[in-house]
């Protein structure tokens, strides 16, 4: 993988990042959202100091991770949800696990103990990247929402940081 560095997603990825969104969401199974947002829903809904990018050499970006706060409330400070897209083109290459093991570091640097995704059953990959990365299924949501016009579950993941306690 020396041929990808992860680095701070910039206003400057904003077209790539949302294509890279959109190209998952045609995929089915990775959000129960048709559509990417704005770039400004975008920004204004995702933590600015926990997002990153994969790019290559050319500095093309493959693939970006994100997160967004889980609540308002003070107790909850330190519980994130996030989201993570690779390119289907640059799909099997370990891009997701530099970008999560990314968005890990930067989380418990900040004290962030909890991150935390929902995933479709369906999304094989997704799954074991997670629990590779030490994630564990928190449970299943049974029949949580319709997704074009059919009732999806999705597993409830986290993870718990080992070193804020």
């Amino acid at each position: 993988m020396a041929d990808i560095t992860v680095r701070p997603m910039a206003v400057a990825d904003a077209d790539r990042v949302l294509a890279i969104y959109q190209a998952g969401l045609d995929g089915g199974n990775a959000s129960f959202e048709i559509t990417a947002p704005t770039w400004a829903a975008f920004d204004t809904t995702r933590l600015t100091a926990h997002r990153f990018v994969a790019v290559d050499r050319d500095g093309t970006v493959l693939g970006w991770i994100a997160v967004s706060p889980t609540s308002t409330r003070a107790v909850y400070a330190g519980v994130v949800e996030h989201s993570v897209y690779v390119d289907p083109a640059a799909q099997g290459r370990g891009i997701a696990r530099l970008l999560l093991d990314a968005l890990i570091a930067s989380t418990e640097a900040a004290g962030i103990w909890t991150i935390q995704s929902g995933v479709f059953p369906e999304n094989a990959a997704s799954l074991t990247l997670h629990q590779r990365a030490g994630f564990r299924v928190i449970g299943v949501r049974e029949r949580v929402g319709r997704h074009h016009d059919r009732w999806r579950d999705v597993v409830l993941l986290e993870r718990r940081s080992p070193t804020i306690t």
